[in-house]
Parts: structure tokens; sequence; C-alpha cells
């Protein structure tokens, strides 16, 4: 069989979708989440975890259908065995996955626990009991399978269709939604379609059948919503739109999850891609170090002004821009790298525009943020000077945030944000390093390895058996030392000409 090219492949009501508003109606879980949801206490990501923990334990449940077809054990970090998180150590997600590990605990014992007894109680059920284990199921179900979807005004708000008012979602659009997070998640999205006339809303949600379309990055379909059934033919749907050029083999459907990296592949869905061209590095300053710096107080004050940053996410794609490109392939749009550099000019005429700029790779508002870590004494005073005598001439007016930035580069240049930068990068090395060998080692053992296509641990005594868990910590975290060790590369070259230019 083939599939024709935009052919709607699979259609779902949307009144299946498992959302935060079909919780609040639902007779035994909604009034106990009402009143923890109006007095803040929760949110509309636990309202809908809290209901997948209790309709699993349900005996009678109505979901039982779906949830009988869904995995009951995950291969993210938070499901991974004490050896197997070892593999992790030196990466951020080993933090990250403690971090979260210790506040799923404390959630499920302050709210989960007690609250679920009670309804299953309630339900007529005073046998089965729930675990720490059924709500890591929960979590790991969400955060693996939901969506941010797009809905008519009228299909969440059915009695007040009329209303023009503002509604606020929980929910973050792809346009602000972050591109990646270890402790929160960028929901699976994908540009709006059209659904119909009136507002649109955004509510994160699962949807039944959508959800067990796997991630690939050249996938064969798209979701899109119809509000109205002009496509679909079922009004208020989500249906799998066909994205092949032309007639295509019958295969798996994939959708696409978005660009992102294998950190957050591995945390939120448990699987890495080999080489993936979307992976990034997260580079940043510790804060609280802050106080412990030279002139700390005098930083911060600068730091605030320039709204300057101290973490950036640096992906792989700015290295096609930088001074060693790795490929000359057509470069997606979506790389194309936007220079900014808002102190363009020097005030005193002494200080000239590096040459190296536009081969830059490290974004600005890092590099702002790093220059006013690095200022020697002389330094802030003499950007003191500079925006004293601004100030003064426009009589008591104070310095934008540019000017400030213009002022600060006056004083220092990028010498000294580039050798912090350099020494971020080897801290960060070292630290990748320091348990699990370098970039090379990693490529060896996978090289030599037998994965098990299974998430438990693995006892083979020839030492070349791998866990899917370990497989995926080791492209993981080799990743994140190729990604160290290039970007170290950039930037020991350009702190070498910044040096240069300062002579």
């Amino acid at each position: 069989m083939l599939w024709k090219f935009s052919e709607v492949l699979l259609v779902v009501p949307l009144d299946l979708a498992i959302t935060p508003m079909r919780v609040l109606q639902d007779p035994l879980l909604g009034p106990e989440c009402q009143k923890m949801f109006e007095q803040g206490q929760v949110d509309d990501r636990f309202l809908m975890i809290l209901f997948l923990t209790l309709e699993r334990l349900r005996i009678n449940s109505s979901w039982k259908p779906y949830l009988d077809m869904l995995p009951t054990r995950f291969g993210n970090p938070l499901w991974f065995s004490d050896d197997d998180i070892l593999e992790l150590k030196g990466t951020n997600l080993y933090h990250a996955t403690e971090l979260q590990k210790k506040k799923l605990l404390s959630l499920y014992h302050d709210k989960v626990e007690v609250l679920v007894t009670k309804l299953l109680i309630l339900d007529g059920d005073s046998e089965s009991k729930v675990s720490f284990e059924h709500f890591l199921w929960a979590n790991s179900v969400f955060w693996s399978r939901a969506l941010n979807i797009p809905l008519p005004h009228s299909f969440v708000f059915p009695q007040s269709q009329d209303d023009t008012g503002e509604c606020t979602s929980t929910s973050e659009s792809p346009e602000t939604a972050p591109v990646n997070s270890n402790e929160e998640k960028e929901i699976q999205a994908q540009p709006a379609p059209s659904v119909g006339s009136g507002d649109t809303i955004w509510v994160e949600g699962l949807v039944p059948g959508i959800d067990f379309c796997n991630h690939d990055l050249k996938p064969v379909a798209t979701w899109e919503v119809d509000g109205i059934g002009s496509v679909s033919r079922v009004p208020f749907s989500m249906y799998l739109l066909s994205v092949a050029q032309r007639p295509i083999p019958k295969k798996e459907i994939s959708i696409s999850y978005g660009n992102k990296g294998n950190e957050e592949l591995l945390y939120l869905y448990g699987f890495v891609i080999d080489n993936n061209p979307d992976d990034y590095l997260m580079v940043h300053y510790p804060v609280e170090a802050i106080p412990s710096i030279p002139f700390s107080d005098s930083k911060g004050q600068l730091l605030e002004a320039q709204n300057a940053q101290l973490r950036c996410l640096l992906p792989k794609s700015v290295l096609n821009h930088g001074f060693f490109p790795r490929t000359t392939s057509v470069i997606r749009e979506s790389d194309e790298k936007e220079t900014v550099r808002s102190c363009n000019f020097s005030w005193s005429g002494k200080r000239k525009m590096p040459t190296y700029m536009n081969k830059l790779v490290f974004p600005e508002d890092f590099m702002t943020g790093l220059r006013t870590i690095a200022m020697q004494e002389e330094e802030i005073y003499k950007v003191s000077a500079m925006l004293e005598e601004l100030v003064e001439s426009r009589q008591g007016e104070q310095p934008s945030e540019t000017e400030v930035r213009m002022a600060v580069w006056e004083a220092c240049g990028d010498s000294g944000a580039l050798q912090l930068l350099v020494d971020l990068l080897n801290s960060k090395m070292m630290k990748l390093e320091e348990n699990s060998g370098t970039e090379e080692q990693d490529a060896r053992l996978l090289e030599e390895a037998c994965v098990l296509e299974s998430h438990e641990e693995s006892r083979d005594l020839d030492g070349r058996r791998m866990s899917r868990n370990k497989w995926s910590s080791v492209v993981y975290r080799r990743g994140q030392k190729q990604l160290t060790r290039l970007l170290l590369k950039e930037a020991e070259h350009a702190l070498h000409l910044a040096l240069s230019s300062d002579h």
C-alpha cells in the first residue's frame, strides 16, 4: 500500500485528549483538583500527572485500553539503576536527575500518596496501593508524550463562545517556550495550524494515537488541529498529515519533536540520536561564585544594568559560522547566525572593532556577562568615569543598557572574557573526563558494544554487552565532550586574536 502526498493518515477527536479541563471535569478527581488549583498549590501539568497515576490504579478505569498500551518502564535517567546513573557523572544530566528525583519524591509524599489513596477508597477500592513508581510512571508518560495543542477558544470554553476577553493558558507557545531545559520541558510543538475562527488557546495534553508517533529527523508526518472539520471532516480533531514529497512504501509513521539535542531527548524521552545535528552545549559561569570575586557589588550592578547573561546554549550548528567550520553543506535558514554587538563603535576612537567579530560563535549577551566578571580594578574605574561623564552631560539622565555595554567594552575589550571562557570550557572538559575518560575512549566503547534492546542493566562478563541505558549515556556524553573540544578550539583562537589586537 502507498501513501499519497498530503494524505490524512489518522484522525483523533479532541474529546479523547487528556487535558487539564478533562481532569477538572472528572467526577472523582475533579473536585479535589479544583480546590488545589484555586489555592495555587498545583499547576495544570501536575493535574494531568495525578490523573494518570489514579487512572492506572483504578480497576474499572475507562482509560484502561489506552493505558495498557503505554510502556511500563522508561529510558530516561529517572529510571536508571545506580550503576547506570554513574555513566552520566560529570554531565549536566547527572545533577539534574538527582534534583528532579528528590523533587518528585517530595511531591509524592506531600500531595500524591494520601490523595490517591483517599480517592481509591472513595471509588470503592481499598486494596490497590499507590507507590512512588506509579507516580514516576505517570510523570514520564506526561513528559514524553504531551503536546502543546492550539485549541479553538470555543472548544476550551464551550459555554462562553461570545466572550472576547483575553484568556491565559499556563502552557507556553512554541514561540516562547525554551529550546531546552533540564528542569522543565519544551512540549512537542510545531507552528500553529489554522484551527478555524476565533481565538486560539495553547493547552498541554495527551492525544491518544498521535502520541504513539516516534521522533525522526526526517519525519513522515506532521500533526495539525482541525477546528471546523474542513480537512479531517471531524470538527475539533487532531490529524496526522503525510509530508512525503512523493508516494513512499508503507513504514512507521514518525513526526518531529522539534530541534532537540541529546541532553533533552535523553532527559525527557529516554533516547538519543547518534551524531545528533541538533546537539548543544550549555556553558555557564556559576552565579554562586559572584560574591567571592573582587568588586562583586560593582560587577553585580553592571551585570544588571547590561542585562547580561551568565549562561548560554551553544548549538552544534554555530560551528558552521566559526573559525573552523565543519561543513561546506548548505546551511539551514534556522541556523543562520545573527551577529549582534551593541557596542559597535569606540567612544575614544582608540579601540577598533575586532576583525574576528563575524567569526565569533559565542553570543554577545554571554560575552557581556563574562566581560563584566573578568573586569580588573582600573577597568571598573574607567567605566565608572565614562558613565558619570555621560550622566553629567545629560542632566542626570541614566545611561541605557547599550551605553553601559559600550563603556564596558571600551574599557575591557574581549581578551578577559575570552580567557574566562577558555577556563570555563577547560573546567567543563576536565569534569566530563574525570569519571568516564576521553572522547576517544567513549568512541571505542560504542564501536565494540553489543547493545541490548532493553533498559535493564547488563551484567555480561565479557564487558562488551551494553544496556540501552548505558549506550544512550555514552552517546550523550561523547557528544558533550566533542562539542566542548570544538568550542574550546574556537575560544582559544579568538583569545589569540584578541590578545594580538590589544598590542
